[in-house]
């Protein structure tokens, strides 16, 4: 029997309803959208654009700011690079981040400091979130974007980006947030208008992979002036190039249309794997990296004490299937940056583990999951 999968956060299950879109327009609507002049093209066409309709309505944009992208990783690359030209020719070279963003934000930020750019990069306290203190003190006329996520991928922690809004309120940066954790999982901070671009991955919200967008808001009936990353062919508005992935794209389109359905019962779903989870796990003396109250219901980060990380993974691989951090740093060994940011040091370090579950999760067996940590540990039953 294979394990309970609790790697949400790394990956979700496709549902069932959004695999058989794919499937349908992959095989039988297989038209090219770029090709309306026949049936087959209008086809694809208009699946397309009701896409872009259900990922607007989730943060309550119009369809034509939606920008389709192979993922949050490009979404992130095209926003931060693509902003380049337009801060240099306008001198606004100041770029300020968190220090738990994710790989696809931090490694972007870095290479523009080759281009000049300034880079400010916020802390965040002991609990995970970002200090929008250090963000009001950092904010100056030449600063060009700000770049929060929605939601930690490795803690669960929903960042204050009403806050963030309110402090740029009368500031002219742009701002951008990473929502591939939170896209369809909390819907209120993601509507705010005052954010101007947010990147979302397909696979994160039980769609396909290798499909994801970007939202990119108008303000005063304009874009966010940026520059396509690729040329050739001038889809998507002359931002992303190339023939667009019907199949994938409907089924993005699906997974958004259904997270917004079905929003309330996921949420009272993970909410009470949750508690399950907590409970069972609580005479282990778990250390929780994040604040709980702040963290969305699918997700939890803590050490076991006495317990390495890498220990438990193995141990615990044909009860549940679990990471130690995010999927994209997985294969190296170096410690969590953002566990770090927050403070966490030495044993407690790496002891660290990430579960991430969803509605769609298998029952856990907590008692012989309890039981095998306690023989890690050298106890007793």
């Amino acid at each position: 029997m294979m394990p309970a999968y609790l790697d949400c956060n790394a990956t979700t299950p496709v549902e069932k309803e959004v695999a058989r879109e794919v499937h349908r327009f992959l095989v039988e609507e297989f038209g090219n959208p770029a090709s309306p002049v026949h049936m087959y093209g209008t086809i694809a066409r208009m699946a397309v654009e009701k896409a872009r309709r259900d990922v607007a309505a989730l943060v309550e944009a119009q369809p034509d700011e939606v920008i389709f992208t192979s993922g949050a990783t490009e979404s992130n690359n095209l926003v931060l690079l693509g902003f380049a030209e337009a801060g240099l020719n306008s001198g606004r070279t100041h770029i300020i981040c968190s220090a738990i963003e994710h790989k696809a934000v931090l490694e972007p930020v870095e290479s523009l400091k080759g281009l000049g750019f300034k880079v400010t990069i916020l802390p965040v306290d002991e609990n995970g979130v970002v200090c929008v203190e250090a963000l009001a003190e950092a904010i100056r006329p030449e600063t060009l974007c700000v770049s929060i996520m929605h939601v930690n991928n490795e803690t669960g922690v929903v960042q204050p980006l009403d806050e963030v809004v309110k402090i740029l309120d009368e500031h002219h940066a742009w701002l951008h947030v990473d929502a591939a954790q939170g896209f369809g999982k909390e819907l209120e901070l993601l509507r705010l208008s005052r954010i101007d671009l947010i990147s979302i991955s397909g696979h994160k919200i039980f769609g396909p992979k290798g499909v994801g967008a970007l939202v990119r808001r108008r303000r005063d009936d304009e874009y966010p002036p940026l520059k396509p990353l690729m040329l050739g062919g001038g889809q998507e508005q002359g931002l992303r190039p190339g023939t667009l992935a019907a199949h994938s794209i409907v089924g993005l389109g699906t997974a958004a249309r259904i997270a917004l359905r079905d929003y309330d019962a996921r949420r009272e779903a993970c909410l009470t794997f949750k508690n399950e989870l907590l409970d069972a796990l609580g005479s282990l003396e778990v250390v929780v990296h994040g604040d709980l109250q702040r963290t969305l219901p699918n997700t939890i980060n803590l050490s076991i004490p006495g317990v390495e990380a890498h220990s438990a993974l193995s141990s615990l691989k044909n009860l549940i299937a679990f990471s130690n951090g995010s999927a994209c740093t997985a294969h190296t060994q170096e410690p969590s940056h953002v566990l770090q940011a927050m403070g966490v040091k030495g044993r407690l370090l790496d002891e660290a583990i990430r579960l991430s579950w969803c509605h769609l999760t298998d029952k856990v067996d907590w008692p012989q999951v309890c039981s095998v940590i306690r023989k890690l540990r050298g106890g007793s039953e």
